[in-house]
């Protein structure tokens, strides 16, 4: 799977579509320590998410992750659901 890197910017969250890809069963805490690296130390993951243009990946700091959603700078909100993978 090739994802195009995108600025956060420019996520469109109106094309963002659930992932058939189902993330591995860590994936919760997994996006739990991105948000604690990002809070605590500034340090950015890349989360790869899935549109209607294909898989898109960002390279970002996560502010915060509820049950559905993952927060990002700028009030953006990609749902969980749509998450193909995180890295740091």
């Amino acid at each position: 799977m090739i994802a195009e890197l995108i600025e956060k910017e420019q996520i469109d969250v109106t094309k963002i579509i659930p992932s058939t890809i189902s993330l591995p069963e860590d994936s919760i805490r997994r996006l739990a320590t991105a948000s604690r690296l990002g809070n605590e130390f500034k340090a950015k993951a890349t989360i790869t998410f899935n549109t209607t243009a294909g898989p898109k990946k960002v390279y970002t700091t996560v502010w915060a992750v509820t049950e559905k959603y993952i927060q990002l700078k700028n009030n953006i909100h990609i749902p969980i659901s749509c998450v193909i993978e995180i890295e740091f």
